[in-house]
Formats: structure tokens, sequence, C-alpha cells
């Protein structure tokens, strides 16, 4: 067996012990108001992306939200990842993201985590397969919206759920402590369910992807002072390696979107 055929098994091996293990767990669900898709990949005939496509809303206007999960997963039925971010994807050189093949795409997709009642809810999780096995990206779309409260703020009415849930975060992300109170609490629990996701597929690797549609880059302070978390500096369209010490390497990426989706 060469070497692509035996990553390709080990994908596929790795592919459906990880969607056995989350219907096992009650996770693996059809999301609501969706269509659930099928196509052979453009790169293998033999692999299919499966896809759940939000249907539109034909009683009232799409939400901006609904319309940004039906693009993405349009795209990834007709020709994969969109642009943008295929450019990010394909320019970088770590060799456990290369040649990076979508298989499976869920919007809205919740991922629990201990502590609260709260699932993370990511806009777009993407079960991709590389060269060296499964890669779990979580989707993240935003214009001009916040990235939600602070981690000081977050803690303001703190409860012994949320204390429970921070540090788990914690552990998962393999930081000691966060002095910093200004980081955004959602990229610490986005990143988490990236990684727990990640775990339950046997992935290789981890993506945090946001996908920004801001002229003026709104958040961009938040994402650089997420990334001085690991001593690393934010750079704009690329995947950039976040850590290796957590239980799947960690990487993340800014992508600046197609400016024409907001004039859809």
């Amino acid at each position: 067996m060469g070497q692509g055929q035996a990553a390709d098994h080990l994908c596929r091996q790795r592919s459906q012990s990880g969607i056995s293990n989350l219907r096992e767990r009650g996770l693996m669900v059809r999301p609501g108001g969706v269509d659930y898709r099928t196509r052979a990949t453009r790169f293998e005939p033999s692999w299919r992306v499966r896809v759940w496509v939000p249907r539109c809303d034909h009683g009232a206007k799409s939400s901006r939200l609904k319309r940004y999960q039906r693009t993405v997963c349009l795209n990834l039925l007709a020709d994969g990842m969109p642009t943008e971010i295929s450019k990010a994807l394909i320019k970088t050189s770590e060799p456990l993201l290369a040649n990076l093949v979508p298989i499976l795409a869920v919007p809205e997709f919740k991922v629990p985590l201990p502590g609260g009642g709260r699932a993370s809810q990511n806009d777009v999780f993407v079960l991709a397969r590389s060269s060296v096995g499964p890669v779990c990206i979580m989707v993240e779309g935003k214009v001009n919206e916040s990235f939600g409260p602070t981690l000081k703020e977050w803690q303001n009415d703190a409860s012994r759920g949320k204390g429970h849930r921070l540090k788990f975060l914690l552990q998962t992300l393999c930081i000691p402590k966060i002095s910093e109170g200004h980081v955004r609490y959602q990229f610490l629990h986005r990143a988490a369910s990236a990684i727990v996701t990640g775990e339950q597929y046997h992935a290789s690797a981890a993506i945090v992807l946001i996908h920004s549609f801001s002229e003026r880059r709104s958040g961009w302070k938040d994402y650089e002072a997420f990334f001085c978390l690991f001593g690393k500096q934010a750079v704009c369209n690329e995947v950039q390696h976040l850590t290796s010490i957590t239980s799947i390497p960690l990487f993340s990426a800014w992508v600046a979107g197609n400016q024409a989706f907001l004039k859809c």
C-alpha cells in the first residue's frame, strides 16, 4: 500500500470512528431547517462530501448568518472551500494541512463543554482530509459583530459552573493561567470545541477559522489578543500554528471574505 493509499485508509477509518462516536453520544444529529446533500469530491471521485445545507426561509428574508452558512455549504458542494479560504490553506507549508479536501460540513454545530448548560455553537463545522489524516475546522463568520464579552466581563457573575468551564478550557488549550481579562471568551471556547471535536474524529490537526467580511477589520485586535496567549503574532490571510502541546496540534486563521457576499 502506497503512502497516499495509507493516508486515505487512515482518514476513512478515523472519520467513520469519529462519526460513530458522535452518534453514540447523541451529538451527531441533523440540524433543523436544513437539507442533506452529497457529491463526489473534485479531487477524489471515490470520496463523497456530505453537507447539511440550511434552507432559505421563503416567508421572510433570511438572516445574514443563515445566508453565510448556506453560501459556505453550497461552495463545498460545488467547488470545495470558498476561494479566499482555499488560498490561505494552499499556501501553508504545514505538512499536517497538505492537500485538504472537505468531506463533511455541518452548520450550527454544537459542542457540549463542561460547566454550564450552553454548548459552543460554531457557524460551520468542516471535517477535511489532508495527506496525513482528518482535520477538524471550526468556521466563525463575522462582519462587524462583536466577539462577545471579554473574559473579565464573562466572570463578573462568576458561578461554580463557570469556574469549572474556564478550568476545562485552559486545560484543553494548555494555557496555565490567563492574566489578560480583555481576551474574548468566545475565542477560548471556539478553540476548545475544535480540539474536542478533533479528538472525537481522531484528527491530525484542528483549525479555528475566522471568516471576516468587515471592511474595517472589526475584531482584529481581539484576535491579536487571543494569539498573545500563545506567544504568537497574528497575520491576516494566513493559517498559523498556535501550539502542539495540546492533544491535537492547533492552528488558526483570519481570512478576509469576499465583500460581494454583503451585497447578496
